[in-house]
């Protein structure tokens, strides 16, 4: 039995859930859903992502997915953690490799972290463009952390979080699958997490990147964890 920050005993909320590599019970009351860096400057036209010269449209099919489990997340109770990447106004916290790319000859390669773009400075915490979607905007009792990494736990408190809460499985979406998604799988999962990523609420601008990436949770008996998908979720959800 799990005890709250009131001290209220939470009776465990078991649930079948489909997944790769093995489909199997998991306790409600010990997971929580992770939204990864569903933010405008990554979906939207005019953002970093297309400015980049990436196909926004791409991104944009993990949407209906993560609302669908979002809504069926907050109906089931469950703990809900949403991130966004993104750097301090002054920028002290961004690495040089992290934003000074070049091109072949040497010179820049644009556009760079703190540039001014349609959505105000690109990746900078408090600019339009680094916020959240609004059709997946969190809600009251729903924590947002701001990551300066690709990884969730990477100058976070979300390893504080989940302990505090008994969290021990961690239901993840958002984007990019390959890159952000992908290193928060692994960061949890040397962290004792089980890790399970919602293929369709995740995306990638390259589709190959995507599959793989996937492929690469469940491979070897799940060596970072497994791979379901969102009517799976919701079904299961939707069971208690």
């Amino acid at each position: 039995t799990v005890v709250n920050i009131m001290g209220t005993k939470i009776p465990p909320r078991e649930v079948v859930l489909k997944m790769e590599p093995v489909s199997h019970s998991i306790d409600l009351s010990k997971t929580a859903l992770v939204m990864i860096d569903m933010q405008r400057d990554f979906l939207e036209s005019g953002g970093f992502g297309e400015m980049l010269g990436n196909d926004v449209r791409k991104l944009q099919k993990a949407v209906t997915p993560c609302e669908n489990v979002l809504k069926a997340a907050r109906k089931a109770g469950m703990l809900i953690i949403h991130t966004r990447e993104g750097h301090r106004p002054d920028m002290t916290d961004v690495h040089f490799h992290k934003n000074f790319k070049k091109n072949t000859d040497g010179t820049l390669k644009p556009p760079q972290i703190g540039q001014v773009g349609p959505m105000g400075r690109i990746l900078i915490r408090g600019e339009p463009g680094h916020d959240i979607i609004p059709s997946l905007y969190p809600i009251e009792g729903e924590p947002i952390l701001d990551k300066p990494g690709k990884g969730a736990f990477y100058g976070t408190d979300l390893d504080v979080i989940c302990k505090a809460q008994n969290i021990h499985n961690l239901l993840i979406c958002g984007v990019t699958t390959e890159v952000c998604v992908h290193t928060t799988a692994r960061e949890g999962n040397d962290r004792g997490y089980h890790c399970i990523l919602v293929g369709d609420a995740c995306a990638s601008f390259f589709d190959e990147f995507h599959r793989v990436a996937l492929a690469m949770i469940s491979a070897q008996g799940g060596i970072f964890g497994s791979v379901t998908d969102s009517e799976s979720v919701v079904a299961a959800l939707g069971s208690k």
